[in-house]
């Protein structure tokens, strides 16, 4: 794939508090966008707070673009129910990666950078990007959009393919 920086996992932890599109509960399944990229978990039967524990990987070739996060109720003889939908970017969480390279050698559980929730994000409280088991990784809480109510909390990490984001490579624009 030309110029990827890395890959980005996305381990889709749970739903909470998601919104009833049947009668009583909903399907629910997560769709994730990155440009032209679309990946999605399975459906949870039945289920407002949904532990899907799905891991899905994103290849970053344009650190710019947003990561959409669509919820959908599944329906068997209609059209999908939209269940929320939120969105965030990643370059926030590169930056962590370039300081973590730059300093080297950090202690298990060292907060790299810290991001909180304002109006201009879909965080629903505080996100921190931690040094964890030699990798950078950052925890999130997004509060779902055009919707009622419902969070996803998702688990970001970076797998770095090419060197881009070490010291010895060239500037990437962010």
């Amino acid at each position: 794939m030309e110029n990827m920086l890395g890959l980005l996992r996305l381990h889709v932890i749970r739903g909470v508090n998601l919104a009833i599109r049947d009668s009583q509960s909903s399907d629910p399944y997560v769709i994730v966008r990155m440009g032209k990229q679309k990946l999605r978990t399975r459906v949870m039967k039945k289920n407002l707070n949904t532990e899907w524990n799905e891991d899905l990987t994103l290849s970053v070739t344009d650190p710019t673009l947003p990561v959409k996060i669509m919820v959908y109720d599944r329906d068997r003889f209609s059209r999908d129910d939209k269940m929320g939908d939120a969105i965030f970017h990643i370059d926030p969480f590169l930056e962590a990666i370039r300081i973590q390279n730059q300093l080297g050698g950090l202690p298990e559980g060292t907060v790299i950078m810290k991001i909180q929730a304002s109006r201009q994000n879909c965080l629903s409280e505080e996100s921190k990007i931690v040094w964890h088991k030699g990798k950078i990784v950052q925890n999130m809480f997004l509060k779902l959009q055009n919707v009622e109510r419902g969070e996803i909390e998702l688990q970001l990490e970076w797998i770095d393919v090419s060197g881009a984001l070490t010291d010895d490579a060239e500037d990437v624009a962010f």
